[in-house]
Formats: C-alpha cells, sequence, structure tokens
C-alpha cells in the first residue's frame, strides 16, 4: 500500500469519477485505475462499483476511505510540523545542566533564544554530570553544560569559557580585609561545599589537593545558593563559581581572589556523538557560544 494509492481513492470518492480523479491527482486515467485495483488485489475487497457514469464506494470502500483521509491528515500535519521544526517556526530544546550553571549563565542565553525563535520552547533538566552524561546516551536531552572533566569519549564536546573561582568569606570575617588570599590563609578556615557527586565540590578538594591543602569541610549542600546562606551566617568559607557571585550589599557574602595560580573551572557544551543536533538545538548552541563572552 503506498501513499499516491490512498490520494487517487480519496479523489475518485470525492469526484465520484476516475477520470475526473486523474485530472484531480495529475495522471492518466488508465494509471490511476491500474493503481487502485492493485491496491483492491492487496485488500481482497472492491473499494467501489464502478459504473459508466459514476463509481459509488462499496460499505468496505467506505469504511476504507474514511482511514485514508486519517492518514493523509496525518501524514499533512507531520509534514508541515517537521517544516515548522526545519524553520524553527516551532519546537523544543531539552538543555541539562549544572545546578551550578543552570540559573547563572542560562536564564539570558534563553531569554535572547526566545527573542529570535518564540516559537521554540527550551526545557531545562539540572542535574549532576554523571546524570548528565546518562541523559545525553540515553536521548532524553538534546544537549548538557558541565563543567571539565565530562568523563565520556562517546560525547561530542565545544568549550565555552573558563571562569575564576573566588573565595567567599562571611561579612566581617578577617579575611574580608584582605584583597588577595592565599591557601595559608585558608588552612584554618571551615569549608561549606557542595556534597560528594556535585563536580564543584570535587573540583575544590583536588584543587586544594594539588596545593598540598586538606580542607576542613564543615557543612555539605546541593544548593550554591544555601552554601552562600551558610557562608552569609559565618559557618564558613567556600569557593564559588563567579558567575554565582552576588551583588555586594548589605549581608552579602564577601568575594576575593586567591592568589596566584587562581582556580578555576572549565564550561562546555556536551551531547552524544551518535546523535548529530537537530537544527533547533543547534540554534541554542549557537547562542550559548554568543554569550559566552559575557561570562568570565
Amino acid at each position: 500500500m503506498e501513499i499516491h494509492q490512498l490520494r487517487y481513492v480519496l479523489a475518485v470518492a470525492q469526484t465520484g469519477n476516475f477520470s475526473r480523479a486523474a485530472e484531480r491527482c495529475h495522471v492518466s486515467q488508465p494509471s490511476l485505475s491500474q493503481q487502485i485495483l492493485k491496491l483492491e488485489e492487496e485488500l481482497g475487497e472492491r473499494l467501489f462499483d464502478r459504473q459508466r457514469q459514476q463509481s459509488r464506494l462499496t460499505r468496505a470502500g467506505e469504511r476504507f476511505v474514511q482511514r485514508a483521509a486519517r492518514v493523509l491528515d496525518e501524514l499533512k500535519e507531520a509534514s508541515r510540523e517537521a517544516q515548522d521544526a526545519h524553520e524553527l517556526v516551532r519546537g523544543e530544546v531539552i538543555v541539562g545542566a549544572l545546578p551550578t550553571i543552570a540559573p547563572y549563565f542560562l536564564p539570558p542565553v534563553i531569554a535572547s533564544f526566545r527573542r529570535k525563535y518564540p516559537g521554540v520552547s527550551v526545557t531545562i533538566q539540572e542535574e549532576t554530570t554523571a546524570v548528565l552524561r546518562k541523559l545525553a546516551a540515553g536521548y532524553e536531552i538534546d544537549l548538557a553544560l558541565a563543567s571539565l572533566p565530562v568523563g565520556d569519549d562517546q560525547m561530542e564536546m565545544v568549550e565555552l569559557f573558563t571562569e575564576e573561582l573566588l573565595m567567599a568569606v562571611p561579612p566581617g570575617h578577617v579575611l574580608a580585609r584582605k584583597r588577595s588570599v592565599t591557601l595559608a590563609d585558608m588552612e584554618r578556615q571551615p569549608f561549606v561545599l557542595m556534597k560528594e557527586g556535585h563536580c564543584l565540590g570535587d573540583q575544590v578538594l583536588s584543587f586544594c589537593s594539588s596545593r598540598n591543602f586538606r580542607p576542613q569541610v564543615s557543612s555539605r549542600t546541593s544548593q550554591i545558593e544555601t552554601i552562600q546562606s551558610l557562608v552569609r551566617a559565618g559557618l564558613g568559607v567556600s569557593l564559588i563559581p563567579f558567575m554565582a557571585k552576588k551583588p555586594g550589599g548589605s549581608g552579602a557574602p564577601v568575594y576575593r581572589s586567591l592568589a596566584a595560580p587562581r582556580p578555576t573551572r572549565t564550561i562546555v557544551a556536551f551531547w552524544a556523538q551518535r546523535r548529530p543536533l537537530d537544527r533547533a538545538a543547534a540554534a541554542f548552541l549557537a547562542e550559548l557560544s554568543r554569550r559566552k563572552g559575557k561570562a568570565r
């Protein structure tokens, strides 16, 4: 059974005549008749009672035409949706991101993207790097934002930017009076870190370890905003991504750069190599790349 056969059957049903149906479908009458006969043989049922001046649907033909019309309507709608997606008239992009990236970097990116493509929705899933890898490998997200290392050579990757990790200390803390903080300044300070499995916490520990320094961890949490609240409350210090830095003000943490070499993290976009980005996801990646210069 082929699509053009369905169109021929509907044309005959609507015109009541094989010749007029052939004219409507821009084919010869013998060709149209042959294709409908071939379809009837495949179905094992006559679809039309053929008369000299007019052809009428049989009962089997009436049932068949109802379904054939729905099939053709669905195909037309599918074609229209595909065309809309190609032209970015409408569609969806599913973006995975670390919770230490999503609330700070993505809002202006999404706002700019939506101004250009108002019919394309953006869904954000905030997860750890390990979960983002699984979602990308299972094609459950279009692309993901994380910090190096991603740890999967089956992923296509684009580096976006590198940002400094700043020391956050409570207001009024002795270190808040220093313009630059050294490792020696940090040794006796309690640290508030992300929970195990969150790469920012691992990155802080790795940085300290590479400087032969083991921080005293007093608290852990899964949210960077909670870390900043605990720091504000005087319960410890932490290393915070530059993008998460809060404007100065009463009660806000005080941020200081560490003496060189300063800790940093590199933000990347990645997706499964076996699944190239569709047009909407590629446009979103382009927007991410345009915005990277605005992050530090």
